[in-house]
């Protein structure tokens, strides 16, 4: 059964004194079943954005102790800076990150806030999709008035914790638990200290935009409906709060914002809209700052996005897209941007789960020769067949980027992606099938004192010879993935790369034959003669595929350049 997953992202109080941060941090990593991913302390806001994530159960009682520590440690009484608060753990939302619905998340933070409620002084109230009552469930209404307003409004009837006492805590504050959404905190830097400027910027492109006036846009009339209600000039950017503010720590003003949900307005876009209302108040933008992590695909977008507009190839790695998108973006102006520490799926990657293909390709070459049984032949079968897809992307981005092929731009630029699709398939299944190999080798070494044991392992060992003879089939069919792009490129690709389509061919067609091979005898002795002969027939009916069409391509590649 698939592990679930929960990402909790607290905000406490506290920005300056990093060994207070610490202790906090230090009871959240007591907990086994959790894994700090980041620590982001701001001095001008006095606030520490922390995230980690684990399973449900360790997240709650990783939350809890956290919260309980900063309740002692951070005094509210004495607190100041630029952001909204209103207790020393500011707001502690949970999200869904691995098999677990937003519903179930949603139920795991009322766990956590009612256990909060019962066991300390500290008013929590939920928010988000914990919170039933859609009157009080936005963050920014919950905490409006702040720290220094809520001695005077916890009293109020209407805003009665939903758990923990009625009473406001002068030094702990209240605090606020939830689900929600990934939500992506995010700095645009900008060329003026004017955080007036930086303001109207802000109203310019947040969803909740500004007031309507008659006349001048600052200071005219208020326009209200005909109910009374104040009418509002809504912003270009929805699922977007922003405002403007000056940071003393960087001597420069910025457009703070919280993007709420990143598929509707992607942060390329954000940007981007910033950029133009900056262009027409005449300020520029000098970079901006992440706050916390942000998805994979929210950078691999904006680095998408930022290519089109170059009029380049998107078809192209991680590493180059994620690259576009720091630098078209500014994300390493206030300091390094590391992809491995600031985006959530890296932070989660066991790097031992890609031993092979981090290794360098001189390292690869001597792992494989040694006395080592794996990486074997299903390893260098995957790595061959990516190896040749990367020749037939090549092409493509040759062919993308070649002068007077600009009206083909979009064509190749396609294959490309499609090339980079396979490629990240293969290169996991580099790995994947030296792991299949050692699974068997784990399942020979089990006891074998009982009977009882002896068929548990026999099984085991069944089981694992199983999945040891898909992993090569699976490359089979990946490797065979190519054939549609290569035959594109030697039809309409540059013809001076032609010998780069035929080699690709070459390549997968060695890496299917390859892995054909090992699906052979990774059957040959299971019990399972149906399972065996069925994954046979298939890879027999597929390598006779693979070489009728894949023979084409090398014969016509060879009568091109003869």
């Amino acid at each position: 059964m698939n592990q679930q997953l929960i990402e909790c992202v607290p905000n406490f109080s506290e920005g300056r004194d990093l060994s207070i941060i610490k202790q906090i941090t230090n009871e959240i990593e007591s907990i086994e079943g959790v894994k700090l991913l980041d620590v982001d302390p701001g001095a001008a806001t006095n606030r520490t954005v922390v995230t980690f994530v684990g399973t449900p159960q360790a997240v709650v009682d990783a939350a809890f102790k956290a919260i309980v520590k900063a309740g002692e440690l951070i005094d509210m009484s004495k607190h100041s800076g630029e952001h909204a608060r209103m207790g020393a753990t500011d707001v502690c939302p949970f999200i869904p990150v691995a098999n677990i619905s937003m519903e179930e998340t949603a139920n795991w933070a009322i766990k956590l806030a009612q256990k909060v409620g019962e066991s300390t002084k500290i008013p929590v109230y939920l928010y988000g999709e914990s919170q039933p009552n859609k009157k009080r469930h936005v963050l920014s209404i919950i905490r409006s008035g702040e720290y220094e307003g809520f001695f005077e409004k916890i009293k109020k009837p209407e805003w009665k914790p939903d758990f923990g006492p009625q009473e406001y805590s002068a030094k702990s504050g209240a605090t606020t638990i939830g689900a929600r959404d990934f939500l992506i905190a995010y700095n645009i830097n900008l060329n003026t200290k004017s955080t007036r400027i930086a303001n109207r910027i802000a109203f310019d492109v947040r969803e909740n935009g500004r007031v309507k006036r008659i006349g001048n846009p600052y200071t005219g009339k208020i326009v209200t409906d005909e109910n009374g209600k104040t009418v509002r000039q809504l912003g270009t950017c929805k699922a977007v709060q922003a405002v403007g503010w000056y940071i003393d720590e960087y001597n420069v003003a910025q457009v703070s914002a919280n993007l709420t949900n990143y598929r509707i307005t992607p942060i390329h876009t954000f940007f981007d809209e910033v950029q133009k209302s900056c262009i027409n108040r005449g300020v520029r933008i000098t970079g901006s700052e992440l706050v916390g992590l942000i998805p994979l695909k929210a950078m691999l977008d904006a680095g998408k996005h930022y290519l089109k507009k170059q009029g380049r190839s998107l078809g192209v790695s991680e590493e180059e897209l994620i690259h576009i998108a720091i630098k078209s973006m500014g994300l390493d102006e206030l300091g390094p941007f590391d992809p491995n520490k600031k985006i959530i799926e890296y932070q989660l990657k066991n790097d031992s789960d890609e031993h092979l293909i981090n290794l360098s390709a001189k390292k690869l070459a001597q792992e494989t020769a040694s006395e080592s049984m794996a990486p074997g032949g299903g390893s260098i079968s995957a790595y061959v067949g990516s190896l040749g897809v990367s020749l037939g992307t090549m092409v493509a981005n040759l062919s993308a980027n070649k002068p007077g092929w600009e009206e083909k731009l979009s064509t190749f630029s396609d294959w490309a992606e499609v090339g980079q699709t396979i490629q990240k398939e293969l290169l996991f299944l580099v790995d994947e099938d030296t792991r299949s190999f050692n699974q068997i080798i784990d399942a020979i070494r089990m006891a074998k004192d009982t009977e009882h044991e002896k068929k548990i392992r026999l099984d085991a060992i069944q089981n694992a010879s199983k999945y040891a003879a898909e992993i090569p089939f699976k490359v089979m069919q990946t490797s065979y993935k190519s054939l549609d792009l290569l035959k594109a490129m030697l039809e309409i690709g540059n013809p001076a790369s032609i010998s780069d389509t035929g080699v690709g061919a070459l390549c997968c067609l060695t890496a299917i034959e390859g892995a054909y091979m090992n699906v052979r005898i990774n059957t040959k002795d299971l019990d399972d003669k149906e399972f065996a002969d069925r994954l046979n027939q298939k890879a027999n009916n597929l390598m006779s595929q693979a070489k009728e069409n894949l023979s084409l391509i090398i014969d016509q590649v060879h009568a091109s350049i003869q």
